[in-house]
């Protein structure tokens, strides 16, 4: 199986991968711009058409930012591979989509649905019954409590709180130590405790 993406992030999925209970190896790592010879041992590349044409490759996207990762994806020919870090603790009563990485100390509980290309970071927390579409970002120690909603490519700061039953919309930003208690409309960036917006993303 492949990497793409050669940062701090992918450090961190190649991590996760070595420690993996699962029979996972990680071959190489892919950069479009690579800064460095290696992560954690295993060699970085620059990526080719050759390389992401092969439908017969297995590939985790190792980018943090939300966007580009979903632009990755739609280049790689290839299957996508999820992966959980031993220590997450995953409901057998949820689901996670292809592409998505489960950091360290993550819990995933009951009936939530996680989507493809996801970020779960180390200590975040998604409570029963939510929603990630593709291309979210949980950051490390967030928590969504029950049934939250989170639209595609919509990133949740650190720390950040999201109260029960709130809707997300599509590619907000959630800053860093957030509390949401109202629902959130598409592209918002919204700060502070409780959370205001204060401006509009753009695609």
């Amino acid at each position: 199986m492949y990497l793409f993406g050669a940062s701090g992030h992918g450090k961190v999925v190649a991590d996760i991968i070595e420690s993996s209970e699962k029979e996972m190896v990680l071959e190489m790592v892919y950069d479009d711009n690579p800064k460095l010879e290696s992560i954690l041992n295993t060699s970085v590349l620059k990526v080719n058409d050759e390389i992401l044409n092969s439908e017969s490759n297995q590939w985790i996207i190792s980018i943090g930012n939300n966007k580009f990762r979903k632009l990755v994806s739609e280049r790689i020919k290839g299957s996508f591979l999820k992966a959980i870090h031993k220590s997450a603790v995953i409901s057998k009563h949820s689901s996670i989509g292809q592409g998505t990485v489960v950091m360290a100390n993550a819990v995933i509980n009951p009936d939530s649905i996680v989507g493809e290309h996801c970020i779960i970071n180390t200590g975040a927390v998604v409570e029963h019954d939510c929603k990630l579409d593709n291309y979210v970002h949980i950051s490390p120690n967030a928590s969504l409590a029950g049934g939250v909603l989170v639209g595609e490519g919509s990133h949740i700061g650190i720390g950040a709180t999201i109260i029960q039953g709130i809707t997300i919309g599509k590619w907000c930003t959630i800053g860093a130590g957030a509390v949401i208690i109202q629902d959130v409309p598409d592209y918002a960036v919204v700060v502070g405790n409780p959370g205001r917006i204060i401006k509009s993303n753009s695609l």
